[in-house]
C-alpha cells in the first residue's frame, strides 16, 4: 500500500525508475497513457520494429512530440525523454536501462528477450503471457540465477488473479478454484480468422472501419487465450488444472461458492486447488446472469476443519457469499484494465524487488490441438489462426505424451494426418531442434519434467 509515496521519494530525490519497453501495441499504449502521469517513473526507451508505430502510440496517448525525440539512451537519461529504436537488443544492453517490460506477444521473442535481459542483470516485467506459458517456470529460474526479477504484469487477468489467490493464503483461506470470465461456447474451439466476428457481433462495416487483428481477437474466443492465462496462473500459484482441461461452467458471480467447488460437495471442480474459467453463455447461447466476463475470481474455504465452524458463522455475519452448506465463499473483482494497470508491475518490481506474479513450479502447460482434420504437409499457423488452439493440460500429461507447445506450433510442418480436436505431439511435425526457442522449452521439459 506504499508504492505510491515511494514513487514520490524517488521522484523527489530524482532518481526514477528507468524502463524500457520492447513492442508498443495496445497493451503498451495504454501503459503509455498511465505513465505520464506517474512520478519516480522514466520511459527512458522503447524499441519496436516499427519506430514510428512508437511515436504513433505516443502521439496517441497525449505525449507532447518534444518528450520523445531523444538520440539516444544516455541522452534521454539527461534530458527525460524517451528513445524511440528498432534495435531491442540495443534496448537491452543499454546501461540507462533497470526494467524492461517485454509487449511484443510472440512467445520465441520473449524467451529471447527475457534471456538478454538477465544477462545485463535486467528486471522483466512480462506482459508476453504467451512466453510465459511455453517457458515462465525456467524464465523465473533463469532470473532468480541472475539475480533480477521476472514478473507477470499486473492489469492482465493472471497476475490478478495470482494477487487474490495470495490474498486468499495469507489470511488463511484454502484456495479452492481460481480464474477469469470469458465468452465461450463449444463450437467456438473450431473458429479461424475468417468467422470471426460474428461471434463477436461484429458487422463488416465496424470491422473495415477500425484496426481489428482477426487472429488475435479469434485466439480469445476460440480459447487459446484462457489456455495461455491458466497455465500462467497455474504455474505462479500451484494450482493445478483438470485433467481434460477447462470446463468453462457457465456461472454468475452470486453462484461462484456454488459451482466452483469440488463435484462431492455439490460443485462442478474436479478437485480443490483447480484453475478454471467460467463462461458469460449458457450453453444454448443465453447470457449468464450476473456474468464475469472481464473478471476474475477466486473460491475459498476455512483453511482446516478446526474452527470451520466459527469461520463459516463469521461468513454469515458479515454477509458472505456462501454455497448452501456455508462453507465456501468467494471473491471477485469485475472488470481488468489490462495496460492501464501495468504501473504496479513497475513500481512492485522497481521499489521492492518483488513480483506481481512469477512460475514458482511447472503445473500447467497448452498443447496445439486440432481445429479440424489436419493433413501431412500443412503448415500450422499457431495461436488464433486455422489450425489449431491450445488446450490446458497439466504439465505432466503434457510431457508424458510429448505435447507440442502452443506457442511454437506456429510455421512448422505436419508430418502425418491428424483427426479434428486431437493434441499434436513434438514427433507429428518436423521443427528445427536448434531454434533457441525450441532448445530453450526442450531445457525446461528435462529440468522440471526429469521426475514424471
Amino acid at each position: 500500500m506504499n508504492l505510491y509515496r515511494m514513487l514520490l521519494e524517488r521522484a523527489a530525490a530524482n532518481r526514477p525508475l528507468r524502463v524500457g519497453m520492447i513492442g508498443a501495441g495496445k497493451f503498451g499504449s495504454m501503459y503509455l497513457a498511465q505513465a505520464k502521469h506517474t512520478p519516480g517513473i522514466h520511459i527512458t526507451g522503447i524499441a519496436d520494429l516499427s519506430p514510428d508505430r512508437a511515436r504513433s502510440s505516443l502521439a496517441r496517448t497525449g505525449w507532447p512530440a518534444d518528450r520523445y525525440g531523444a538520440t539516444s539512451f544516455s541522452a534521454a537519461e539527461r534530458n527525460g525523454t524517451t528513445f524511440i529504436t528498432e534495435d531491442a537488443q540495443a534496448l537491452l544492453a543499454a546501461p540507462e536501462i533497470d526494467i524492461v517490460i517485454e509487449a511484443t506477444g510472440d512467445p520465441a521473442a520473449g524467451i529471447r528477450y527475457a534471456l538478454g535481459a538477465f544477462a545485463h542483470r535486467k528486471h522483466v516485467v512480462m506482459v508476453n503471457v504467451e512466453a510465459d506459458a511455453v517457458a515462465g517456470p525456467l524464465l523465473s529460474r533463469k532470473a532468480a540465477e541472475a539475480g533480477a526479477v521476472y514478473s507477470l504484469a499486473y492489469g492482465d487477468q493472471p497476475a490478478l488473479i495470482c494477487e487474490m489467490v495470495d490474498w486468499c493464503r495469507a489470511s488463511g483461506f484454502e484456495v479452492v478454484a481460481a480464474g477469469k470470465g470469458t465468452k465461450y461456447l463449444p463450437v467456438y474451439h473450431t473458429s479461424t480468422p475468417d468467422t470471426v466476428w460474428p461471434y463477436y457481433g461484429f458487422s463488416p462495416e465496424t470491422v473495415a472501419a477500425g484496426d481489428f487483428n482477426a487472429q488475435m481477437f479469434n485466439s480469445f474466443l476460440d480459447g487459446t487465450k484462457s489456455a495461455i492465462e491458466m497455465a500462467a496462473v497455474a504455474n505462479a500459484t500451484g494450482l493445478t488444472p483438470d485433467p481434460d482441461g477447462l470446463r468453462f461452467p457457465p456461472c454468475g458471480v452470486d453462484d461462484l461458492p456454488r459451482l466452483l467447488c469440488p463435484r462431492e460437495d455439490g460443485g462442478q471442480l474436479h478437485h480443490a486447488g483447480q484453475v478454471e474459467v467460467i463462461s458469460s453463455l449458457e450453453r444454448d447461447g443465453r447470457p449468464v446472469f450476473r456474468d464475469l466476463r472481464w473478471g476474475v475470481y477466486v473460491t475459498f474455504r476455512a483453511g482446516s476443519p478446526q474452527g470451520e465452524d466459527y469461520v463459516r458463522r463469521c461468513f454469515r455475519e458479515y454477509g458472505f457469499s456462501t454455497d448452501p452448506s456455508g462453507r465456501y465463499s468467494a471473491l471477485y473483482k469485475p472488470y481488468h484494465a489490462i495496460g492501464l494497470e501495468l504501473g504496479i508491475s513497475v513500481a512492485s518490481v522497481g521499489l521492492r524487488n518483488e513480483a506481481t506474479g512469477a512460475a514458482v513450479a511447472w503445473r500447467g502447460d497448452v498443447v496445439a490441438t486440432s481445429k479440424r482434420k489436419l493433413v501431412a504437409g500443412e503448415t500450422l499457423d499457431g495461436e488464433g489462426g486455422y489450425t489449431v488452439y491450445g488446450k490446458l493440460l497439466p504439465a505432466e500429461l503434457s510431457v508424458r505424451m510429448g505435447g507440442l507447445p502452443l506457442g511454437l506450433a506456429h510455421g512448422i510442418k505436419l508430418k502425418r494426418e491428424v483427426a479434428a480436436h486431437v493434441q499434436l505431439r513434438w514427433d507429428d511435425v518436423v521443427y528445427n531442434a536448434a531454434d533457441p526457442a525450441v532448445v530453450f522449452r526442450k531445457e525446461m521439459e528435462s529440468t522440471f519434467g526429469s521426475g514424471w
